[in-house]
Protein backbone atom coordinates (compact mmCIF):
# COMPACT_ATOMS: atom_id res chain seq x y z
CA UNK A 1 0.00 0.00 0.00
CA UNK A 2 0.89 3.62 -0.71
CA UNK A 3 0.24 5.76 2.69
CA UNK A 4 -0.41 9.19 2.67
CA UNK A 5 -1.51 11.80 5.76
CA UNK A 6 -2.31 15.46 5.79
CA UNK A 7 -4.09 17.71 8.14
CA UNK A 8 -7.02 17.12 6.38
CA UNK A 9 -8.86 17.03 3.25
CA UNK A 10 -6.14 18.63 1.09
CA UNK A 11 -3.78 15.88 0.65
CA UNK A 12 -7.00 14.08 -1.43
CA UNK A 13 -5.35 16.18 -4.18
CA UNK A 14 -2.42 13.79 -3.81
CA UNK A 15 -4.41 10.56 -3.46
CA UNK A 16 -6.56 11.41 -6.77
CA UNK A 17 -3.01 12.37 -8.63
CA UNK A 18 -1.60 8.74 -7.39
CA UNK A 19 -4.75 7.11 -8.81
CA UNK A 20 -4.58 8.68 -12.55
CA UNK A 21 -0.61 8.22 -12.40
CA UNK A 22 -0.65 4.98 -10.70
CA UNK A 23 -4.09 3.56 -11.36
CA UNK A 24 -4.80 0.25 -9.12
CA UNK A 25 -2.42 0.70 -6.57
CA UNK A 26 -3.97 0.44 -3.30
CA UNK A 27 -3.82 2.99 -1.34
CA UNK A 28 -4.25 3.92 2.87
CA UNK A 29 -5.20 7.78 3.29
CA UNK A 30 -4.94 9.41 7.14
CA UNK A 31 -6.53 12.99 7.45
CA UNK A 32 -5.59 14.50 10.73
CA UNK A 33 -8.97 16.71 11.16
CA UNK A 34 -9.25 16.49 14.79
CA UNK A 35 -5.66 18.45 14.86
CA UNK A 36 -5.85 20.77 11.60
CA UNK A 37 -4.52 22.81 10.62
CA UNK A 38 -1.46 22.41 10.65
CA UNK A 39 0.07 25.66 9.46
CA UNK A 40 -0.23 27.69 12.79
CA UNK A 41 1.45 24.79 14.89
CA UNK A 42 4.97 24.97 16.49
CA UNK A 43 7.14 23.16 14.66
CA UNK A 44 7.98 20.38 17.67
CA UNK A 45 3.78 19.70 17.20
CA UNK A 46 3.73 19.37 13.42
CA UNK A 47 6.81 16.80 14.14
CA UNK A 48 5.22 14.98 16.70
CA UNK A 49 1.94 14.13 14.91
CA UNK A 50 4.30 13.43 11.24
CA UNK A 51 5.87 10.48 13.50
CA UNK A 52 2.24 9.42 14.91
CA UNK A 53 0.49 9.25 11.31
CA UNK A 54 3.36 7.40 9.60
CA UNK A 55 3.25 5.25 12.37
CA UNK A 56 -0.35 4.93 12.25
CA UNK A 57 -0.24 4.28 8.07
CA UNK A 58 2.80 1.57 8.76
CA UNK A 59 0.81 -0.31 11.33
CA UNK A 60 -2.10 -0.57 8.35
CA UNK A 61 0.51 -1.96 5.80
CA UNK A 62 1.83 0.86 4.12
CA UNK A 63 5.28 0.43 2.64
CA UNK A 64 5.82 3.73 0.94
CA UNK A 65 5.25 7.15 2.63
CA UNK A 66 3.94 10.21 1.12
CA UNK A 67 4.15 13.38 3.22
CA UNK A 68 0.61 15.10 1.39
CA UNK A 69 1.47 18.31 3.59
CA UNK A 70 3.64 21.17 3.21
CA UNK A 71 3.91 22.08 6.65
CA UNK A 72 4.94 18.70 7.96
CA UNK A 73 7.02 18.31 4.72
CA UNK A 74 8.99 21.78 5.86
CA UNK A 75 9.50 21.01 9.09
CA UNK A 76 9.20 17.29 9.90
CA UNK A 77 10.59 15.07 6.91
CA UNK A 78 14.33 14.86 8.60
CA UNK A 79 12.46 13.23 11.22
CA UNK A 80 10.25 11.26 9.24
CA UNK A 81 13.08 10.01 7.34
CA UNK A 82 15.29 9.16 10.81
CA UNK A 83 12.62 7.69 12.50
CA UNK A 84 11.02 5.42 9.83
CA UNK A 85 13.07 2.36 6.88
CA UNK A 86 10.47 3.17 4.30
CA UNK A 87 10.82 5.01 1.12
CA UNK A 88 9.57 8.87 2.08
CA UNK A 89 8.20 11.33 -0.48
CA UNK A 90 7.14 14.71 0.35
CA UNK A 91 5.58 17.06 -1.96
CA UNK A 92 7.49 20.70 -1.69
CA UNK A 93 10.54 19.17 -3.97
CA UNK A 94 9.09 18.03 -6.51
CA UNK A 95 6.93 21.21 -6.95
CA UNK A 96 10.46 22.91 -6.57
CA UNK A 97 12.04 21.17 -9.43
CA UNK A 98 9.12 21.64 -11.74
CA UNK A 99 9.11 25.23 -10.68
CA UNK A 100 13.00 26.09 -11.84
CA UNK A 101 12.42 23.38 -14.85
CA UNK A 102 9.04 24.93 -16.05
CA UNK A 103 9.94 29.16 -14.95
CA UNK A 104 10.93 31.33 -18.04
CA UNK A 105 11.97 34.81 -16.12
CA UNK A 106 12.80 32.36 -12.87
CA UNK A 107 10.51 34.84 -11.13
CA UNK A 108 8.54 32.71 -8.92
CA UNK A 109 5.94 32.76 -6.14
CA UNK A 110 4.93 31.04 -3.39
CA UNK A 111 1.23 30.82 -1.51
CA UNK A 112 1.78 28.44 1.80
CA UNK A 113 1.14 28.26 5.66
CA UNK A 114 2.49 30.71 7.80
CA UNK A 115 4.28 27.82 8.90
CA UNK A 116 5.80 26.31 5.84
CA UNK A 117 6.44 30.33 4.60
CA UNK A 118 8.33 31.13 7.95
CA UNK A 119 10.07 27.75 7.20
CA UNK A 120 11.88 29.03 4.02
CA UNK A 121 12.01 25.91 2.68
CA UNK A 122 10.99 26.57 -0.87
CA UNK A 123 13.11 29.44 -1.00
CA UNK A 124 16.25 27.63 0.47
CA UNK A 125 15.59 24.95 -2.15
CA UNK A 126 14.82 27.16 -5.06
CA UNK A 127 17.87 29.24 -4.78
CA UNK A 128 20.12 25.61 -4.27
CA UNK A 129 18.84 24.51 -7.79
CA UNK A 130 19.24 27.88 -8.84
CA UNK A 131 21.16 31.08 -7.46
CA UNK A 132 19.58 32.99 -9.75
CA UNK A 133 15.82 32.96 -9.55
CA UNK A 134 13.77 35.52 -7.26
CA UNK A 135 11.56 34.16 -5.26
CA UNK A 136 8.25 36.08 -3.13
CA UNK A 137 6.45 34.07 -0.69
CA UNK A 138 3.17 35.03 0.55
CA UNK A 139 1.10 33.18 3.56
CA UNK A 140 -2.18 32.58 3.04
CA UNK A 141 -3.80 31.60 6.28
CA UNK A 142 -7.39 31.82 6.12
CA UNK A 143 -7.11 29.49 2.60
CA UNK A 144 -7.15 26.13 4.15
CA UNK A 145 -10.19 26.84 6.73
CA UNK A 146 -11.83 28.04 3.57
CA UNK A 147 -10.99 24.61 2.07
CA UNK A 148 -12.12 22.66 4.90
CA UNK A 149 -15.31 24.22 5.20
CA UNK A 150 -15.74 23.85 1.28
CA UNK A 151 -16.59 27.77 0.28
CA UNK A 152 -15.05 27.06 -2.69
CA UNK A 153 -17.70 29.06 -4.77
CA UNK A 154 -18.21 31.51 -2.24
CA UNK A 155 -17.58 35.42 -3.34
CA UNK A 156 -16.09 35.89 0.07
CA UNK A 157 -12.80 33.30 -0.89
CA UNK A 158 -12.66 34.85 -4.26
CA UNK A 159 -12.20 38.75 -2.65
CA UNK A 160 -9.63 36.86 -0.03
CA UNK A 161 -7.89 35.19 -2.47
CA UNK A 162 -7.29 38.24 -4.93
CA UNK A 163 -6.11 40.10 -1.89
CA UNK A 164 -3.75 37.65 -0.77
CA UNK A 165 -2.38 36.93 -4.78
CA UNK A 166 -2.05 41.09 -4.83
CA UNK A 167 1.14 41.31 -3.94
CA UNK A 168 2.83 38.53 -6.12
CA UNK A 169 0.85 39.92 -9.22
CA UNK A 170 2.92 43.05 -8.29
CA UNK A 171 6.17 41.45 -8.55
CA UNK A 172 5.43 39.91 -12.05
CA UNK A 173 5.97 36.46 -11.42
CA UNK A 174 5.46 34.02 -13.90
CA UNK A 175 5.38 31.07 -12.11
CA UNK A 176 3.58 30.26 -8.79
CA UNK A 177 3.97 27.40 -6.26
CA UNK A 178 0.59 25.55 -4.83
CA UNK A 179 2.82 25.19 -1.34
CA UNK A 180 -0.27 23.35 0.28
CA UNK A 181 -2.07 20.55 -0.93
CA UNK A 182 -5.49 22.94 0.26
CA UNK A 183 -5.02 25.03 -2.61
CA UNK A 184 -5.04 22.53 -5.85
CA UNK A 185 -8.46 23.00 -4.81
CA UNK A 186 -8.54 26.49 -5.46
CA UNK A 187 -6.80 26.31 -8.24
CA UNK A 188 -9.23 27.81 -10.92
CA UNK A 189 -9.82 30.77 -8.63
CA UNK A 190 -6.37 31.36 -8.45
CA UNK A 191 -5.20 30.83 -12.24
CA UNK A 192 -7.83 33.64 -12.92
CA UNK A 193 -6.77 36.18 -10.41
CA UNK A 194 -2.89 35.33 -11.42
CA UNK A 195 -3.76 35.31 -15.29
CA UNK A 196 -3.31 32.88 -18.33
CA UNK A 197 0.56 33.72 -18.37
CA UNK A 198 1.60 32.83 -14.90
CA UNK A 199 2.35 29.11 -14.95
CA UNK A 200 0.53 27.14 -11.76
CA UNK A 201 2.61 24.55 -9.82
CA UNK A 202 0.63 21.97 -8.14
CA UNK A 203 2.75 19.86 -5.94
CA UNK A 204 -0.04 16.64 -5.74
CA UNK A 205 1.07 16.09 -9.33
CA UNK A 206 4.34 17.00 -9.05
CA UNK A 207 4.57 14.24 -6.47
CA UNK A 208 2.78 11.47 -7.57
CA UNK A 209 4.99 11.75 -10.92
CA UNK A 210 7.77 11.17 -8.71
CA UNK A 211 6.55 8.25 -6.97
CA UNK A 212 5.68 6.90 -10.02
CA UNK A 213 9.55 7.03 -11.26
CA UNK A 214 10.71 5.92 -7.96
CA UNK A 215 9.00 2.56 -8.49
CA UNK A 216 9.63 1.97 -11.89
CA UNK A 217 13.07 1.71 -10.74
CA UNK A 218 12.61 0.10 -7.95
CA UNK A 219 10.69 -3.19 -8.72
CA UNK A 220 11.42 -4.71 -6.00
CA UNK A 221 9.40 -2.80 -4.01
CA UNK A 222 6.69 -2.17 -6.68
CA UNK A 223 6.67 -5.91 -6.71
CA UNK A 224 5.70 -5.81 -2.73
CA UNK A 225 3.02 -3.02 -3.41
CA UNK A 226 -1.14 -4.24 -3.38
CA UNK A 227 -2.58 -3.48 -6.95
CA UNK A 228 -6.34 -4.50 -6.26
CA UNK A 229 -7.34 -0.35 -6.51
CA UNK A 230 -8.60 -0.67 -2.99
CA UNK A 231 -8.55 3.01 -0.78
CA UNK A 232 -9.02 3.05 2.55
CA UNK A 233 -9.58 6.75 4.54
CA UNK A 234 -8.96 7.31 8.24
CA UNK A 235 -9.56 10.25 9.54
CA UNK A 236 -8.87 11.55 13.38
CA UNK A 237 -12.76 13.34 13.43
CA UNK A 238 -15.38 12.29 11.25
CA UNK A 239 -17.28 15.45 9.15
CA UNK A 240 -20.17 15.62 6.48
CA UNK A 241 -17.80 18.16 4.54
CA UNK A 242 -15.26 15.68 4.57
CA UNK A 243 -16.90 12.95 3.06
CA UNK A 244 -19.18 15.23 0.76
CA UNK A 245 -15.75 17.13 -0.83
CA UNK A 246 -14.11 13.45 -1.02
CA UNK A 247 -17.16 12.33 -2.66
CA UNK A 248 -16.99 14.95 -4.95
CA UNK A 249 -12.87 15.04 -5.72
CA UNK A 250 -12.38 11.51 -6.41
CA UNK A 251 -15.58 10.40 -7.97
CA UNK A 252 -16.37 7.35 -5.74
CA UNK A 253 -17.88 6.67 -2.63
CA UNK A 254 -15.63 7.23 0.60
CA UNK A 255 -16.43 5.00 3.60
CA UNK A 256 -14.42 7.45 6.67
CA UNK A 257 -12.63 5.35 9.08
CA UNK A 258 -12.21 7.08 12.49
CA UNK A 259 -9.05 6.84 14.33
CA UNK A 260 -8.46 8.87 17.25
CA UNK A 261 -5.10 11.12 16.94
CA UNK A 262 -2.39 10.80 19.18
Amino acid sequence: MIGIFDSGIGGLTVVKALMEYLPGYDIIYFGDTARTPYGTKSSETVKKYALENTEFLLSKGAKVIVIACNTASSVAMESVAENFDVPIFEVITPAVELSINTSHKLCIGIIGTRATVKSGIYEKKIKELNPQAKVYSRACPLLVPLVEEGWLKKPETNMIVKKYLHPLKVRQIDTLILGCTHYPLLKNIIQKKMGKKVNIIDSSIAVANNVKAFLEKHKNLDNMLSKKGRCRFFVSDVTEQFEKTATSMLKRKINLEHVSSG
